[in-house]
């Protein structure tokens, strides 16, 4: 089965979701560049330009990330990505996401994954979370939307082995 994963846009009114292009990288880095975004994150610097490039590098080569844009001025407030799709066993990961601050306090993140996992399982049975050991924030935020913890596994992050808090939903869950 050959999935999408990185449809035109997806929009509920709100936000909307436009694959991410090479030539985004200032408008991303704008918000990626504050340091309280990160500071529960694994990649702890990735305020740093440096950092950021390797994120953002690997978000154009997933084919698989969007930019979060706000629809009622048409500004850029975050990234997010599917990644992981595992045909065999019907799932795919939703991660990598970050908002700006301003944007934090849930009605967003909630709106990007509702979207994100409305799409995932028109392909998939399962979707899972990736969420660091001390990023409390996200873990509370991917519980509040019915995933539950399935364990801890190590991700590479970019060559970098990190152990993350695995969560999961179902398709009858979510």
């Amino acid at each position: 089965m050959s999935v999408d994963w990185q449809p035109g846009y997806l929009s509920d009114g709100l936000i909307k979701l436009v694959p991410v292009k090479a030539t985004d990288f200032d408008a991303l880095y704008e918000v990626a560049s504050d340091p309280l975004i990160w500071e529960q994150h694994p990649e702890r610097e990735r305020y740093k330009a440096e950092v950021f490039r390797i994120f953002f590098d690997g978000a154009i080569a997933s084919g698989s990330a969007f930019l979060i844009v706000n629809q009622a001025d048409d500004r850029v407030i975050g990234s997010t990505r599917f990644y992981d799709f595992n045909e065999a066993g019907s799932s795919v990961a939703i991660g990598y996401t970050f908002l700006a601050r301003a944007f934090w306090g849930g009605t967003y993140n909630r709106a990007v994954k509702r979207m994100m996992l409305d799409y995932a399982f028109q392909h998939v049975d399962q979707v899972l979370f990736h969420v660091g050991p001390d990023n409390i924030r996200s873990q509370k935020a991917v519980a509040a939307l019915g995933a539950k913890q399935l364990g801890t596994v190590d991700f590479d992050y970019y060559g970098r082995v990190k152990p993350q808090v695995l969560f999961g939903i179902s398709k009858e869950e979510g």
